[in-house]
């Protein structure tokens, strides 16, 4: 353990300059804009959808595997809760009776998400599968089941009470989807830092083999990893579907990369065994605020982003590499 800490801290102030670097770019380049109460409240509402599935994310990558299916499992659960809020919800519905019909729907997709991850984790711990090829997989089987319950069209016209619900503002200010991205990476971050399944995840990341020998239930562990991102992303989908009242098949497609960016670049090891989500939670911050300022320069494309993005993964995984070479050849000497 003395060995590994130093690198999580170094990790964590590291991360913590280029925030505070970043903040400060922003806010010269762009102080009328990026500087108003607005669009920090506007950036509050777009960084949960996104958050969330990367802290899902990163539990499975502890565990030395990845969930690239976690976009369309929460696209999924969110169809499927529009679709039972829409059958059951009708023009005379009492107040009373809708809260049952939301709590029923909201209760329905994060089971769904769940049971996505589950699928996951048994593909992977008990058949066998690398998890990249498992959750590409899965990824096309929930995608091709919103397709076909949507007949690839978007569901609109939810109930406004959801709609409402899903956007109240806490003391005039606080969107209730930054409260949910709070809850979720606090008790992540309890989890990880302070409970035997954390301590497991991180023993069984590091060392697979050692794990099985110290008596620990390796697939139980990859099982619960895969569920638990599964849950987080059916949060993320009721969160995506009551910021527009709208769900579809392929929203928010281009997460993927960067749940997985944010993961990598928060000092999550794609090989597992190593991560906290203090770091991953500095690293959403970031990416949100250098996607907000880049909207407000308009001669810049919004498909500069994913260039940005994919640049930026390949340069923290060479560094991180360089590093860990570097490493291996101190320990050596």
């Amino acid at each position: 353990m003395k060995c590994i800490l130093p690198v999580k801290d170094k990790n964590f102030s590291r991360l913590l300059i280029v925030f505070v670097v970043v903040f400060i770019l922003s806010s010269i380049l762009k102080p009328g804009l990026f500087l108003r109460g607005s669009n920090f409240v506007s950036m509050a509402r777009q960084f949960p959808e996104f958050g969330i599935m990367a802290i899902g994310i990163s539990f499975t990558m502890l565990t030395g595997g990845i969930d690239l299916s976690t976009v369309y499992a929460a696209n999924l659960s969110s169809i499927i809760a529009a679709k039972t809020m829409l059958a059951l919800a009708g023009d005379n519905v009492s107040g009373s009776a809708m809260a049952g019909i939301l709590v029923l729907s909201v209760g329905i997709a994060l089971f769904t998400g769940f049971l996505c991850g589950v699928l996951n984790g048994l593909l992977i711990s008990k058949i066998g599968i690398p998890p990249i090829l498992a959750t590409l997989g899965t990824q096309q089987l929930f995608w091709g089941i919103a397709i076909v319950i949507t007949s690839g069209k978007s569901i609109s016209g939810l109930p406004m009470t959801y709609f409402i619900i899903g956007n109240i503002e806490l003391l005039g200010f606080i969107p209730i989807s930054l409260v949910f991205f709070i809850l979720v990476a606090a008790i992540s971050s309890v989890i990880l830092s302070k409970t035997k399944f954390g301590t497991r995840l991180y023993l069984l990341g590091t060392n697979p083999v050692a794990a099985k020998f110290a008596g620990l239930k390796n697939d139980f562990l990859i099982i619960a990893a895969y569920a638990f991102s599964g849950f987080l992303a059916a949060i993320s989908g009721l969160i995506m579907m009551a910021s527009t009242n709208s769900t579809k098949a392929d929203y928010g497609s281009s997460y993927t990369m960067q749940c997985i960016l944010i993961a990598v670049m928060g000092g999550i090891s794609p090989s597992g065994g190593r991560g906290n989500i203090k770091g991953v939670v500095v690293v959403i911050l970031i990416l949100q605020m250098l996607s907000s300022v880049l909207n407000m320069f308009e001669n810049i494309s919004n498909f500069y982003r994913d260039i940005i993005w994919g640049a930026a993964l390949l340069g923290v995984m060479v560094l991180n590499y360089v590093i860990g070479t570097k490493k291996v050849k101190q320990s050596k000497a």
